[in-house]
């Protein structure tokens, strides 16, 4: 693989037909790896390696997805369903100097958001491609009241890996498990596996979590800061047929791994700014051959 990367950057109109609408959509691209972001929503659609791999997940029936019912808002709070702006004139980002392609998004709130949620903020979000292809996704919440109140938040990025899948890094950790309205247990196995819905909150984890993926024999390496927790979803076989935007059979080629803050929420003064990161990469996996080397990554070596 080539030391030196070109890009392009190219804006083009995509329909969004569930709203009616006409919203751009951003597509960077390397000579090798590109991603694609929608400004509605600030929506990471795509992000496919050298190979011309997706290795996000978006279901055929996709209409567009505070942290699920957590909080006063609706499901999964209201960043997600507004239209950001490019931000032509962002603060300094203390990001790899070498990650030349990347868009910079914000968003602030309407007067319709101040009814909903009565605080100004700025909510910055830039999204990256590093010199090997990593995906890097960096959010910087300032809260810009006048009125000298503080507000507190919660914060996933909801992260959909195409892959059939173990994961490690989240063993003998506690979760709140969703499931069972959200009472406390304690992760038992060496590795997670799927054989029926999961909905679970990991607490206090790791800055590495690791996706196996044994189809591909690659794993994912979840890079994170600011983002103590994370989150592990897949709705299986009988959930999968009641969600309206979700193929019937795509829960088995799936799973969504978020990096997150819940279990203490984030509270900012005026002036104040908050910052997660989160960074995916791929690296070769032969855990088929009994050789885990996501271990080694976690690890560090």
């Amino acid at each position: 693989m080539a030391s030196t990367r070109f890009f392009s950057a190219t804006l083009v109109v995509a329909p969004l037909r569930f709203w009616r609408l006409l919203l751009a959509l951003i597509r960077f691209r390397f000579v090798v790896c590109d991603f694609q972001v929608y400004l509605y929503g600030g929506h990471v659609t795509s992000w496919k390696n050298d190979h011309a791999e997706e290795l996000l997940f978006l279901s055929s029936k996709d209409k567009f997805k505070q942290f699920g019912s957590l909080g006063t808002l609706d499901q999964h709070g209201f960043a997600r369903n507004r239209v950001w702006t490019i931000d032509d004139s962002p603060p300094p980002f203390l990001t790899n100097t070498l990650n030349r392609s990347f868009v910079d998004l914000i968003l602030k709130p309407s007067e319709d958001d101040i009814k909903i949620w009565p605080h100004s903020f700025e909510f910055r979000l830039r999204v990256a491609l590093g010199p090997g292809g990593d995906l890097m996704l960096t959010s910087r919440i300032r809260n810009t009241n006048i009125d000298g109140k503080p507000f507190s938040f919660t914060f996933a990025y909801h992260t959909y890996f195409c892959v059939e899948v173990r994961v490690e890094g989240l063993e003998t950790l506690d979760y709140l498990d969703n499931l069972q309205k959200k009472e406390r247990f304690t992760e038992q196995g060496d590795a997670l596996t799927f054989e029926s819905e999961v909905d679970k909150v990991y607490l206090r984890t790791p800055t590495k979590i690791a996706i196996l993926d044994h189809e591909k024999k690659r794993t994912f390496v979840l890079r994170k800061d600011g983002l103590p927790d994370a989150v592990v979803w897949n709705p299986w076989d009988k959930k999968a047929k009641a969600i309206s935007d979700f193929g019937d059979d795509e829960y088995q080629h799936m799973l969504c791994v978020e990096a997150a803050a819940i279990e203490k929420p984030i509270t900012l003064k005026p002036g104040e700014e908050w910052k997660g990161r989160l960074e995916l990469s791929t690296v070769p996996s032969s855990y088929c051959s009994g050789q885990l080397d996501p271990r080694k990554v976690l690890l560090g070596s």
